[in-house]
């Protein structure tokens, strides 16, 4: 696929999955039914439709014309189980019938979430697909955590020969132009100097896919020099090869994710920027590409860092946090009252909590509770794991202040991982680490297989109330 080409399937908007009630007049609703609802017709009974979780009827056309029914089943009323419905409806425009326990704004976020598609990249038009038709208020409401996870989502989905350190340093420019904000990029020999760790993980590209550490910088309205300063931190590696510890081909395969923390965090600054929250925010991403090459980093190598602290290189496939330790050590420069980092990180999270429950580390107990609600409150899961302080002694080096892999520790990769990116993370404030997966690979309805937005929204839920 030629250059203009790659460009030309970035630059498109994605058909809207959401649209105004106004837009569409001959919308066919959608009825949600609990399981065994008394009122259900002969017709539902003859298909053998109940009321079941994710069961979908299409009922004749009456008088009153065609009609949906979807169902709930018999446990609690939940939102994202909405997900489901919009890839399973046939192409056309829907509206929801109201449902007691139901929120609209929460439905409707759920049915932009299930409908999403990435069809960029094929030569064929778009798939037509169902469309959900909601008020005003509803879709003001929905849209932008929508258009968050879709950013985030496009971005992931967007393959490494087209979405490199400079391709992720573009979408930073255009999310800063469209809220208004200014960025930063430090490259080149200045990369080298004031962020050590990032050159070294990144010098191995070519000069075009060179590494960069980006910083946005925003204010909402009405912050002041005292507003508390939020600082959101990116993992942004946009292939891994492993480096020199090269990985396996079915390990490699969907490497093009490894620049997911950097899509997650590029997606909440979106959510912050558009709520208007009253902080200063700061989003800083490290974009690099681990590559192989005469001048990539070796095992065994001693790095320097932003920090002042070296680094034994123990597996040059640890380097995601590396480069987040040179970003943390900005995020402290900045004085911040909250920091929060998103990373691709260890496969060991997957080990511990599977692809769908993104384990995260804080030493704050209230933030720690505050995310644990927002999560359940939200259906954006996310489970605490600890910080084990006997567990630090693993990153203990011979020959530096420490190293990047903990030694004999692989069944807690995920805490060791968190435990050496908290030696540099901020002093002030609160600090919360996300080891997401940013992928789905087994796909239902719903939850089509492919990139998956993870936390933004448990987060965004808790940002509102801290920085209304």
């Amino acid at each position: 696929m030629t250059a203009p080409r790659l460009e030309a399937a970035l630059a498109e908007p994605a058909p809207p999955i959401l649209i105004p009630l106004e837009a569409a007049p001959h919308a066919i609703p959608v009825r949600l039914v609990m399981a065994g609802a008394p009122d259900l017709t002969a017709s539902a009974a003859l298909n053998d439709f109940a009321g079941q979780a994710g069961r979908m009827l299409v009922v004749g056309a009456g008088e009153g014309g065609p009609r949906v029914l979807y169902g709930l089943g018999d446990g609690p009323v939940r939102a994202m189980s909405l997900r489901a419905l919009a890839s399973k409806l046939p192409p056309g425009d829907y509206r929801l019938e109201r449902h007691p326990e139901l929120d609209e704004a929460a439905a409707a976020l759920a049915f932009a979430l299930g409908g999403y598609a990435f069809e960029r990249f094929k030569s064929t038009e778009p798939r037509p697909r169902a469309r959900l038709a909601v008020t005003a208020q509803t879709l003001a409401a929905a849209a932008p955590a929508a258009s968050a996870c879709a950013l985030a989502r496009d971005l992931v989905n967007t393959p490494a020969n087209a979405m490199g350190p400079a391709e992720i340093e573009a979408a930073a420019h255009a999310l800063a132009q469209a809220h208004g904000a200014t960025v930063e990029v430090t490259s080149g020999e200045a990369v080298r100097t004031g962020y050590p760790a990032v050159h070294a993980v990144g010098r191995a590209a070519t000069p075009q896919r060179g590494p960069r550490f980006i910083e946005i910088t925003w204010a909402g309205p009405g912050a002041t020099e005292a507003s508390p300063r939020l600082v959101i931190v990116g993992k942004g590696v946009a292939f891994d090869t492993g480096g020199l510890d090269l990985k396996p081909s079915a390990g490699m395969r969907w490497m093009k994710k490894d620049m997911g923390g950097a899509a997650h965090a590029l997606g909440l600054a979106a959510l912050v920027m558009h709520a208007g929250l009253k902080v200063r925010l700061s989003t800083l991403i490290p974009a690099v590409e681990n590559s192989v090459s005469a001048d990539a980093m070796r095992p065994g190598d001693v790095l320097d860092t932003r920090a002042g602290k070296t680094v034994e290189v123990g597996n040059t496939d640890a380097e995601g946090r590396l480069i987040l330790a040179d970003a943390l050590t900005r995020a402290g420069e900045l004085a911040p009252d909250l920091t929060l980092d998103f990373a691709t990180l260890t496969g060991a999270a997957r080990v511990a909590l599977g692809p769908e429950l993104p384990p995260f580390y804080t030493d704050d107990d209230a933030l720690a509770d505050a995310l644990s609600r927002a999560g359940e409150a939200v259906e954006d899961p996310l489970w605490r794991m600890p910080l084990w302080t006997p567990y630090d002694e693993a990153l203990n080096s011979d020959v530096a202040d420490l190293k990047n892999d903990a030694d004999g520790w692989a069944q807690a990769g995920s805490v060791t991982a968190a435990l050496f990116l908290k030696r540099f993370a901020p002093m002030q404030g609160s600090w919360a680490h996300f080891d997401i997966f940013s992928w789905s690979s087994r796909g239902r309805p719903g939850w089509p297989a492919g990139a998956e937005a993870q936390a933004i929204r448990a987060v965004f839920e808790v940002l509102k109330t801290r920085y209304a």
